[in-house]
C-alpha cells in the first residue's frame, strides 16, 4: 500500500541493545512509515556506526565523550550525514527534540530515567522498555506523563500484554478489573536445587531459555528480580494496588500475561516469545503492523504449564511487594542495590546467591524521604549505590 501520510519520526535510546536492534528491525520492514531521527548507544561504536549507515539519522549520541569522539571520526570517514552530539544532556536533547514524534526508551537501568522523563515532559509518544524509569521514578514519572500529555506505551512483553487485555476505557478499570497476572519463564534455574546456586557462573546466568537479552537483564531473569521490577512497574503503569498484582511461572512464555475481571473471567495475550511483537504494537498502536515474528502454531504446542514462584529459589521476587508497601522511594533503593549487586556478580566479585543479600541489606539500611524531584531521586540512587557497594564488600566471594 502506498504511504500517503508523513513518516513517524523516531528516536531510539539504547539502539544497539536487544530492544533497540529489534525496534530497528521492525522499522526496516516498513519503509516510508518511520523515519529514524536519532540513535543512542553506550559503548558499541561500530554497531551504532552500522545503524547510522543504514538508517541515516540526523543525530547520534554515545554515553561517553571518548566513544562519541570515536564515532564522530568514523562517521566523517564514511561521509555519513549524521551529527554526533557530545554536549552535556545530549541524550535528553534527542529524546525531547521538537522534530521527534516517538521515543523508544530502551536504555537499561536507572540511566534511562532522565531521557525518558525528558520525552515525557515534551509530550512525546513514549515506548517504554526501560522498566527502571518507573521503578525509580514512580509517582513522579507518572505525574510528568499526565501533566504534559505524553502517550505512554509499555514495551516489556508482559506489560504490553496487560495493556492489550485491559479495557480501553481506563475509568472503568476500578469497577471491572480484579487483578493482573504477570507470567515469568522462571529463567535457567527454575528447576535447579537451591543449595547449588552459590556455584552459578555469569555465563550460566546469562543463558536465558527463551530470549537473547543483555547480560544485566539476563541475570535479573535468573534471579527473578526482573519480575520484581515488573511488579513495581505494573503498579504504576496500571494504577493497581500491590495485592492486585500476581506472578505465575509459565515456562513456555506463550501466554505473556493476563487480566482477571470481577466476574472471574480472564483475558490473556498469546504469541511466540519474540520482542518484535510488543515493539510493533507500540510503534503502530492502535493499528497493527507486521512484526517479523513467527505465527503461533497451536498444533506444535505440547503443553502450557504453570507453577508457583518458589520463594526459596527466587527470594528477590517477593521484595517487590515489600518495597511497594514501604516508604515512597524504597523501590528506587531496591533498583540501585540490584544494579550494583548484578554488576559485582558479572565481574565475579559476588556469588550469585548473594545478590539477594546485597539487596536486602541495602533496603534495611536506607529509609528514604519522599522524593519530590529528579534531583531527590538521583541523590537517593547515589546513596543506595554506596550502601550496596559496602554490602558487596562485606559479602564478596
Amino acid at each position: 500500500m502506498t504511504q500517503t501520510t508523513k513518516p513517524q519520526t523516531l528516536t531510539v535510546l539504547g539502539a544497539t541493545g536487544s530492544i533497540g536492534s529489534n525496534t530497528l528491525d521492525v522499522v526496516r520492514r516498513h519503509p516510508g512509515r518511520y523515519q529514524v531521527f536519532a540513535l543512542s548507544a553506550a559503548t558499541q561504536v561500530d554497531a551504532l556506526l552500522a545503524q547510522c549507515a543504514e538508517f541515516r539519522p540526523q543525530y547520534a549520541v554515545m554515553a561517553s565523550a571518548a566513544h562519541a569522539a570515536q564515532l564522530a571520526e568514523k562517521i566523517k570517514a564514511n561521509s555519513l550525514p549524521t551529527q554526533v552530539l557530545q554536549a552535556p544532556g545530549a541524550i535528553e536533547i534527542i529524546a525531547s527534540h521538537e522534530a521527534v514524534d516517538a521515543v523508544m526508551g530502551a536504555i537499561v537501568g536507572a540511566a534511562g530515567l532522565a531521557p525518558c522523563l525528558a520525552a515525557a515532559r515534551a509530550g512525546k509518544r513514549l515506548l517504554l522498555a526501560n522498566k527502571e524509569a518507573l521503578v525509580v521514578g514512580g509517582q513522579l514519572f507518572m505525574d510528568t506523563v499526565k501533566r504534559h500529555g505524553a502517550t505512554l506505551l509499555p514495551i516489556d512483553s508482559e506489560h504490553s500484554a496487560i495493556f492489550q487485555c485491559l479495557p480501553e476505557d481506563r475509568s472503568s478499570w476500578a469497577t471491572r478489573v480484579d487483578s493482573i497476572v504477570l507470567t515469568a519463564s522462571g529463567g535457567p534455574f527454575r528447576q535447579r536445587d537451591p543449595a547449588t546456586l552459590a556455584q552459578i557462573t555469569p555465563e550460566q546466568a546469562c543463558a536465558h531459555p527463551n530470549f537473547s537479552m543483555g547480560r544485566k537483564i539476563s541475570v535479573d531473569s535468573a534471579t527473578m528480580m526482573n519480575k520484581a521490577l515488573e511488579v513495581i512497574e505494573a503498579r504504576w503503569l496500571f494504577d493497581m494496588a500491590p495485592e492486585q498484582i500476581q506472578v505465575v511461572i509459565h515456562p513456555q512464555q506463550i501466554i505473556h500475561s493476563m487480566v482477571q475481571f470481577k466476574d472471574a473471567s480472564i483475558l490473556a495475550q498469546l504469541g511466540t516469545p519474540d520482542m518484535r511483537v510488543p515493539i510493533a504494537c507500540g510503534l503502530a498502536w492502535p493499528e497493527r503492523i507486521e512484526s517479523g515474528a513467527a505465527r503461533l502454531d497451536f498444533a506444535q504446542l505440547a503443553a502450557l504449564t504453570f507453577e508457583n514462584a518458589d520463594a526459596q529459589r527466587f527470594p528477590g521476587l517477593h521484595l517487590s511487594w515489600q518495597a511497594l508497601r514501604a516508604a515512597e522511594g524504597t523501590t528506587a533503593v531496591l533498583n540501585a542495590a540490584n544494579e550494583v549487586a548484578v554488576d559485582a556478580f558479572l565481574q565475579r566479585r559476588l556469588r550469585f546467591d548473594r545478590i539477594h543479600q546485597v539487596n536486602l541489606q541495602t533496603l534495611e539500611r536506607i529509609t528514604p524521604a519522599r522524593p519530590a524531584s529528579v534531583q531527590d531521586l538521583l541523590a537517593l540512587d547515589e546513596e543506595a549505590r554506596s550502601a550496596a557497594q559496602a554490602a558487596v564488600a562485606r559479602l564478596a566471594a
